[in-house]
């Protein structure tokens, strides 16, 4: 049973507090679009708190959202991940929660094979 079938609407990709990116992200990231990481930094980044997350454009969306993520073969292990997260096993109401703002997302699937997809996913980019 798929558990989530991405739409490709960007929603993932507008506010919510910002995607964070490690420093292998940023050197990934920076390689990819041809800048030194202190100009993806610089350019590209703002801090919250002690890390760094994705800046977004005026439109609210993260500033490689060009109606698909412009930098998809390197995107943070974040964005990777998404929606196999560590959240909906610590509570599965996390799911139904992403659900409302994610149309890919099968609220419908049992929590179980929702948990142990999850588990499988994490297991697999670790």
């Amino acid at each position: 049973m798929k558990i989530f079938q991405c739409k490709k609407c960007g929603d993932c990709c507008k506010g919510y507090g910002g995607t964070y990116v490690t420093d292998s992200d940023i050197n990934k990231i920076a390689e990819y679009i041809h800048v030194s990481p202190e100009r993806f930094i610089n350019e590209y980044c703002v801090l919250s708190g002690k890390k760094y997350v994705l800046a977004q454009s005026d439109t609210g969306y993260c500033k490689f959202w060009n109606k698909l993520c412009t930098i998809h073969p390197v995107k943070p292990k974040m964005c990777r991940a998404w929606p196999y997260i560590e959240s909906v096993l610590v509570d599965p109401v996390n799911w139904e929660i992403m659900g409302n703002s994610c149309p890919g997302v099968n609220t419908h699937a049992p929590i179980d094979i929702v948990k142990q997809t999850i588990k499988e996913k994490l297991a697999k980019m670790e």
